[in-house]
């Protein structure tokens, strides 16, 4: 068969099952992987016949996708503000609205240097490396209780030249220095046992539940935790960034002010969802 054959019967047999635009997303995303190629090099290539290797590579992605498993842990990488992460199913993948959290810091603080930032429940690494790389002479931190995640974490920031100091430390126990410091961030668990119901295969049957789920009876447990963290580790000017569950963006917010926060605003995301909230310490 030739690229332009072998595309389209991976496009039809995706389609059903994830649609047009996702299925040709995921058709780019596999000839890169296997060949580096771009949709240009897609098109050039397309009267090239298909080795037998890649013939059998693309067999085994396609039964993989079939079986709802993200492309992502198929392929072994996520892209994610301009990076390409390492990712296996020891960590979250990466989404595109937790680029907007990044970005939210980005712009409020790239003109100072020297921050000391702290990224908890850092996963992939996703959220600590894309500060580190675009806050200047940043020293950032990230946290987190999964070794294996922190496995890749620590590969990624090696790949892409981001001086991490990762902690492998569980939040409940983790003790920091008082105004140690300057932003502390987090994309912890907060999807509600009772949203499970609804959420897809692909999500509840290869992504670890301990990144991803809260109980029904304490859904702010993991963000109670480090507000109490950023109490003592933030100094007086020093900000809390979370991503939240639109669920409990209020519960949250009058959290954060309870507990002596001020200026708690809630950011919504691309899709009007209030997605983050961002707080200062008194």
């Amino acid at each position: 068969m030739t690229v332009k054959e072998y595309i389209k019967e991976i496009r039809n047999k995706l389609t059903p099952l994830y649609g047009e635009g996702e299925a040709k997303a995921m058709t780019r995303l596999i000839f890169h992987s296997l060949k580096g190629w771009n949709v240009t090099d897609m098109i050039i290539h397309e009267g090239d016949t298909v080795s037998d290797y890649i013939d059998g590579k693309i067999k085994e992605i396609l039964k993989r996708l079939l079986n709802h498993e993200p492309i992502q842990y198929i392929l072994g990488e996520a892209y994610f503000y301009g990076m390409n992460l390492e990712v296996d199913r020891s960590t979250l993948i990466p989404r595109p609205e937790t680029e907007e959290l990044v970005d939210m810091i980005v712009k409020r603080w790239n003109r100072q240097n020297d921050l000391r930032v702290l990224d908890i429940g850092t996963g992939s690494g996703a959220i600590a490396i894309a500060l580190s790389r675009n806050l200047p002479f940043s020293k950032v931190s990230a946290l987190d209780i999964s070794e294996g995640a922190l496995k890749i974490a620590e590969r990624n920031a090696k790949k892409l030249k981001a001086d991490i100091n990762f902690i492998h430390d569980d939040v409940f126990n983790y003790s920091p220095s008082a105004d140690s410091f300057d932003i502390i961030v987090s994309n912890p668990p907060y999807i509600d046992e009772s949203e499970k119901a609804d959420m897809e295969r692909n999500v509840l049957d290869y992504e670890p539940h301990s990144a991803l789920f809260v109980p029904d009876s304490n859904p702010l447990i993991f963000y109670s935790r480090i507000i109490e963290i950023a109490s003592v580790a933030l100094p007086r000017g020093g900000m809390l960034y979370f991503e939240i569950n639109p669920r409990h963006s209020q519960d949250l917010a009058m959290l954060l002010r309870h507990e002596g926060f001020s200026d708690v605003e809630i950011h919504q995301d691309i899709a009007g969802k209030e997605r983050f909230i961002s707080a200062n310490a008194e």
